[in-house]
Formats: structure tokens, C-alpha cells, sequence
């Protein structure tokens, strides 16, 4: 199977029929807007409810993979009942808008509220809350003056020592990405023969697993992201509270690029039949009321600028992020998969 191939990864015939028929057609001038979502619904529902009691459109959605609401919404067609697809990542954004599923829209409230780099310069999709990609190390057995880029990560004094989840991973395709964008194809390359071969275990698990490994000994380094470090530190179980402060959050590459910054996002589907009040939902999960809850409720980073981080996050201190344009890292991800391939990073 190619790269490109696996990127798109068709799902079987019996997922998508278990999606169910949550959503139908309805009445073109109905006040509803029909949402395919990738994210999950204790975060998406709070938001959905208060859109609609502002606003008195009712909101239907259906939640799944992302991969599988890529593929319904392609053979749904112009079928399709989703007016809104949302994701988590930008490698997801942009696969749904180079499957000619999305449709560009124009808005001055989303341009107003939300930075260049953290949209679609066509205006494709929208980014929502942001994450930052980083490094993670063991307090007792990592001297954070040992620690410096992403690119440091590949040296050997790593070997055995880091835990990072499979290449399977969107999120580790938009960090490769990101370095594809920053260094180059050839030094990306050698930098994931060197994370392979400074790889304590096989890659497994999610990202919570891989800070679990740091602080269980298993690895000293691990590669993660900011919300699920801090969904671990508010967490109520004990077992991921205690990992959590075993291990301590360090931002790679400030004093060159920034680390490495990606969104969760969302845009009008080209099948839309309520495309005013798609547009309306986005602005509305742009808006300071709904930024909040994506920053206390998922200890994410608000895309409105104006709008406070969470306490958790703020304790982090300040950090410079990348500026590259986000949909610049989602133009790279296919050829991220190529070299995770190529070097061996499954």
C-alpha cells in the first residue's frame, strides 16, 4: 500500500455502516446544522448545547474516527446531511480538504479572531484550539540544561531512553511535518533514523502511555502533547496524578523555530445544506465564551488571543511557538509518512 494510500486508509464497509443513521436530510431553512465530529463529546456537547441556547439552532451530531468520517462523508457525496466536519488535528484538516469534501468560506469574524497561521489561507477550515507537540522527561534522571530541540532528540547519549508512540499517530505526522518544513527532507530523515534507534520499546499506546512510561522508568524521554499532561495533572485518578508529577514539560527549540504548535479545527463541508448556520457554529467556537471552555475543560490553548490560558498551562510559563502557518505543516504530512516508512518508525 503507498504512503498516500495509507494516509487516506478507506475503512471497511461494516464501520461505517455501524456509524449508524444518526443524521438525516432535513428541510433546507431549517434552523439546525448537522456536525460530524472527530473530537470527543464530553468537550464538543457543552459547546454544541450553548450554541444552541444562544442561538436557537439545534445541533446534530455525529461523533466517530476520523478516518471514518473522512470516508462516509466521500461517498456520501453531495448526499452528505454534514454541514460542519470537526477535527483534531491539521494533517486531518488538510486530507479532508484535499479530498475535495470542504468548501472555502469567507468570514470577518473568524479573520478578526483568529491568527493567519492558525487557518486556512483559502479559508478551507478553521483552527480552534491549539496544543503544543514537546518534550516530556523522567525530574529524577533529566537535567532539562541536557535538553534542547527536537532535532537534539536523535543524538545518541538518547539511546534506549525514549518513548514515543507509533508513526500512525497524526500528531507524530505533523510534527515530522514540521520538521520536513523547518530543516529539510534529508536532516527530517535522519532525525527518525535517530528517534528509531534511540527507542527504548516499540512504539505503543497514546500519548497519556507515553508519559506513564517516563515516570514508571521505562524511558526517561517521552514526546507528547500539552493538553493530555495536563488532563493528567487535573486528573481524578490518583495513578495519573502521581505520573504526573514524576515528570516535567520542557519547550524544545526556543532559541530557534519555536516548538512545535498544531490545532484542532473545523470547516463548512462542500455538501453543506445549512451553510449560513455552519458558518455561525465556527464563529460561535471562535468566540471568547466557547475559547474558555476549550482552555478549562481541555487544557488546550485558545486560538482567540485575548482569551486566558487555563491556571495548569500558565503554570507552564511562557514559551515561544512556531510561526509558520500551520497549513504549510498539513502540506507536509504525506511526505512524513513516507519517511517514517523509509526509516522504520511503525
Amino acid at each position: 500500500m503507498s504512503a498516500s494510500s495509507r494516509f487516506l486508509a478507506l475503512t471497511a464497509c461494516c464501520s461505517l455502516l455501524a456509524l449508524g443513521s444518526a443524521l438525516a436530510p432535513s428541510s433546507a431553512d431549517a434552523a439546525e446544522v448537522n456536525v460530524y465530529s472527530g473530537r470527543k463529546d464530553h468537550l464538543m456537547k457543552p459547546l454544541l448545547d450553548s450554541f444552541t441556547a444562544k442561538t436557537g439552532i439545534e445541533v446534530k451530531l455525529l461523533s466517530a474516527k476520523e478516518e471514518q468520517l473522512l470516508e462516509r462523508l466521500v461517498q456520501e457525496g453531495a448526499d452528505s446531511p454534514a454541514d460542519v466536519l470537526i477535527t483534531t488535528d491539521v494533517a486531518r484538516l488538510r486530507q479532508a480538504q484535499d479530498a475535495g469534501v470542504l468548501q472555502a468560506t469567507s468570514s470577518e469574524a473568524l479573520a478578526k479572531a483568529i491568527p493567519a497561521k492558525y487557518r486556512d489561507p483559502q479559508g478551507y477550515w478553521y483552527g480552534l484550539s491549539a496544543r503544543a507537540r514537546v518534550i516530556f522527561y523522567a525530574k529524577d534522571r533529566v537535567k532539562p540544561a541536557d535538553l534542547s530541540t527536537y532535532e537534539a532528540l536523535a543524538d545518541s547519549k538518547w539511546k534506549g531512553k525514549i518513548c514515543v508512540r507509533s508513526s500512525s499517530s497524526v500528531y507524530n505526522q505533523s510534527l515530522l511535518a514540521s520538521i520536513i518544513a523547518a530543516d529539510g527532507k534529508d536532516k527530517a530523515s535522519s532525525w527518525v533514523k535517530g528517534i528509531v534507534g534511540n527507542m527504548a520499546r516499540a512504539p505503543q499506546g497514546g500519548d497519556r502511555d507515553q508519559i506513564q512510561a517516563v515516570a514508571a522508568g521505562e524511558c526517561d524521554i517521552a514526546i507528547a502533547n500539552t493538553y493530555y499532561y495536563a488532563g493528567m495533572i487535573t486528573s481524578d485518578k490518583a495513578e495519573e496524578r502521581d505520573a504526573a508529577a514524576k515528570v516535567a514539560l520542557f519547550w524544545p527549540n526556543q532559541n530557534d523555530r519555536g516548538a512545535h504548535v498544531n490545532v484542532s479545527g473545523a470547516g463548512v463541508t462542500k455538501a453543506a445544506k445549512h451553510s449560513a448556520e455552519a458558518l455561525k457554529l465556527i464563529e460561535f467556537l471562535a468566540s471568547p465564551e466557547a475559547q474558555k471552555i476549550y482552555a478549562e475543560g481541555n487544557g488546550e490553548f485558545p486560538v482567540v488571543e485575548s482569551v486566558p490560558s487555563s491556571d495548569v498551562i500558565k503554570s507552564w510559563g511562557t514559551f515561544k511557538a512556531e510561526s509558520i502557518n500551520v497549513a504549510a505543516i498539513g502540506a507536509q504530512v504525506p511526505e512524513a509518512v513516507k519517511l517514517f516508512d523509509k526509516e522504520g518508525w511503525r
